[in-house]
């Protein structure tokens, strides 16, 4: 795919029926939510028209971000540990996304079986942007946490900086965004509209398996070094010694594969991308690994 020309800037709606589009060949001709019905016809499933949450935001996440109640509002760096809310949601699989605010400032995460896949704020996406929402959590923000069916979660994790030129294929996963509204498409099946618009026409593809953020390595340094085994680290990834089997015992199969991903000169964020693990799980084990004499900062 290519970009397009690109841009910077920025209850529940009527149900629409369920239209499967087969495009063998030529470009698409998929009709804007306005031509929409509430009936059914020859049998086919209603489709819903959601409602924007956030239709006049900026970033591109937010402004595709469908109403949806919170699940948790008010939340405060006072009364609530924002990595161990996120350990929370991880270990639920929840889908949905994360909205703090702070004054005018406001920053957008979403959540895909409880990973945070992507994210936005002022002039910011990604990990920076991810990063920013725990800047301004720790700041004071007041954060709410909204659920959405995983299947939407899916299609939002490909919003990124940019929209590409869309090109519908029998099997294609993501955002169609146009000047006259956004289709939501799951594997090539027309699934939402939201009227929230682009001033071009464009997609932002869905990733088949989104991969997770990790912090910027101004707030998460330790996710960032490299760590050296010691005689003892080594002595615990050699399946023939005692401290192997301690090691082993303790940490199991999942701490035996970190402790090796070091000792191959991988950093905790390196290899929690490669092995799909959440920093906050990685970073109790990088502690004890040093506390316990298995690992020294490189």
């Amino acid at each position: 795919m290519t970009p397009p020309e690109e841009s910077g800037a920025e209850g529940q709606g009527r149900p629409a029926r369920r239209r499967q589009v087969h495009l063998p060949s030529g470009p698409p001709v998929v009709p804007p939510p306005a031509e929409h019905t509430d009936e059914e016809e020859d049998g086919g499933e209603i489709i819903p028209e959601l409602t924007p949450m956030f239709p006049s935001a900026e970033p591109f996440l937010a402004r595709f971000l469908p109403q949806a109640p919170a699940s948790y509002s008010g939340l405060n760096a006072r009364f609530c540990d924002l990595h161990a809310f996120l350990k929370y949601l991880h270990e639920g699989t929840w889908c949905g996304y994360l909205h703090a605010t702070l004054g005018d400032q406001s920053a957008f995460v979403l959540l895909y079986e409880g990973r945070t896949v992507t994210a936005a704020a002022a002039g910011a996406t990604g990990e920076q942007a991810l990063g920013e929402l725990l800047h301004l959590y720790e700041q004071g923000a007041a954060l709410s946490a909204h659920p959405l069916p995983a299947t939407l979660a899916h299609v939002l994790s490909g919003i990124g900086s940019r929209a590409w030129k869309f090109n519908l294929t029998e099997d294609f996963t993501g955002l169609h965004a146009r000047p006259t509204g956004a289709i939501f498409y799951a594997g090539g099946q027309i699934v939402a509209t939201l009227p929230a618009t682009l001033p071009y026409e464009g997609a932002f593809p869905a990733p088949l398996r989104p991969q997770t953020l990790i912090l910027p390595r101004s707030l998460a340094g330790w996710a960032h070094r490299q760590y050296d085994l010691t005689l003892r680290g080594r002595d615990a990834v050699n399946p023939i010694t005692d401290v192997y089997l301690t090691f082993r015992a303790r940490h199991g199969a999942a701490g035996l594969a970190f402790l090796r991903a070091l000792r191959d000169g991988l950093s905790p964020a390196e290899h929690a991308l490669r092995a799909d693990a959440a920093l906050h799980d990685l970073e109790p084990m990088v502690q004890e690994f040093v506390k316990t004499g298995y690992v020294r900062e490189g």
